[in-house]
């Protein structure tokens, strides 16, 4: 008895569907929607400290993805596009608000789970945690996005670059000097008093 073996069907990339959607196959953009919208909802959500309105602004990216599918271009990646929009949608936020990033809420963070935790432990993670966030959210706001970007939504410099409008060398100086502020900002928080 011969078995048939059928050819796997790879599935489309972030690329083939964005082509598909600017062609007017707007259908499409649900399956781009299934594999973004959790990545941008971190982004928004460590960028802006805000889960409510993160959830807002995923839905305005895939908003102005249909809106403006006419400007991509098929060179460069979909993730660099798609972080350029979700940068101008932040920017737009803030500026609608006038309100500064404040720190996340910790369950927003992914951890990776101790299998067995005593209580002591789960304590100092969770001080560390929120000293982190705090950290990150006293750093300047160009620094906080392009670490998020690099740290948390791991674009690589080449595709930052592209969105700061700067060289590689330039990113990876401030990305390296974002780095030991965000340090230098955590260790102070760390030798500070509890309140």
């Amino acid at each position: 008895m011969v078995e048939s073996v059928l050819p796997a069907v790879d599935s489309p990339s972030d690329h083939e569907l964005m082509i598909a959607v600017r062609a007017g196959e707007i259908d499409k953009l649900g399956d781009l929607f299934e594999r973004h919208h959790r990545p941008l909802y971190g982004f928004f959500v460590r960028h802006t400290g805000d889960r409510t309105a993160s959830e807002d602004l995923v839905q305005l990216v895939f908003y102005r993805i249909l809106k403006y599918r006419h400007t991509y271009r098929d060179e460069g990646r979909f993730s660099a596009w798609i972080y350029h929009l979700a940068r101008k949608v932040a920017a737009d936020h803030f500026r609608r608000n006038s309100t500064a990033p404040h720190a996340t809420d910790p369950d927003d963070l992914h951890t990776v789970p101790d299998e067995a935790p005593d209580a002591a432990d789960r304590a100092v993670r969770t001080d560390d945690t929120e000293r982190l966030q705090a950290a990150l959210a006293a750093l300047d706001p160009d620094q906080r996005e392009l670490l998020v970007l690099a740290r948390f939504q791991h674009l690589k410099h080449e595709e930052i670059a592209r969105l700061f409008e700067l060289s590689v060398g330039a990113v990876k100086v401030r990305a390296h000097r974002a780095l030991k502020e965000l340090r230098d900002i955590y260790f102070k928080l760390s030798r500070e008093p509890a309140a």
